[in-house]
């Protein structure tokens, strides 16, 4: 199957808009969880979304620096981001690639800068860079990913009715209304 550019949804937010975490209990986005990442995005131009978070000392996994495997979901969650919030569709992640090019010490802001690379039906295709300290400092990690279209009721037959219950307490259970960051 060909690739086709990824076409940014009419109702996308506009560049420059700071986006809402979509889950309050998210651990990449969310408020709620004490050691969670906290990421906090905005999109940029042409097809981005650009994240940030401070990496602690609950992030680490060597003494001082950030684990491995907690970089890897910092890029779920920014690549998810940028691919529900462009193109305002239901997915989820079906491969992630990432390469350690630096190691990321704990105390340092990680600036993901994400793109959306293309299209090839339910498929698609985002990449990501990671810098250290600053939107241009140096690449300590890069990444791609594959994220899948799934339709609306993938999560609610697989997130557990207390997951469902919350999401409709807080008036964001209807399909139309919950934006969706797998």
């Amino acid at each position: 199957m060909d690739t086709e550019a990824a076409v940014v949804h009419p109702d996308a937010p506009a560049p420059g808009s700071e986006l809402a975490m979509h889950y309050k209990e998210c651990f990449g986005c969310g408020d709620e969880q004490e050691a969670g990442l906290h990421l906090r995005s905005t999109v940029g131009e042409k097809s981005s979304v650009h994240s940030r978070f401070l990496v602690t000392t609950a992030h680490q996994g060597a003494p001082g620096l950030a684990h491995g495997g907690l970089l890897a979901c910092a890029f779920d969650e920014a690549l998810g981001a940028c691919v529900g919030n462009l193109l305002r569709r239901p997915a989820v992640t079906g491969k992630l690639e990432t390469d350690f090019l630096r190691p990321v010490p704990v105390g340092s802001t990680l600036f993901i800068a994400a793109h959306l690379d293309g299209v090839a039906g339910r498929k698609i295709y985002v990449s990501a860079d990671g810098h250290l300290d600053a939107a241009d400092g140096p690449v300590a990690v890069r990444a791609r990913g594959l994220f899948v279209t799934v339709g609306f009721e993938h999560f609610r037959s697989h997130a557990g009715q207390e997951s469902l219950d919350k999401l409709k307490a807080a008036g964001r259970a209807r399909q139309n209304d919950w934006d969706i960051n797998p």
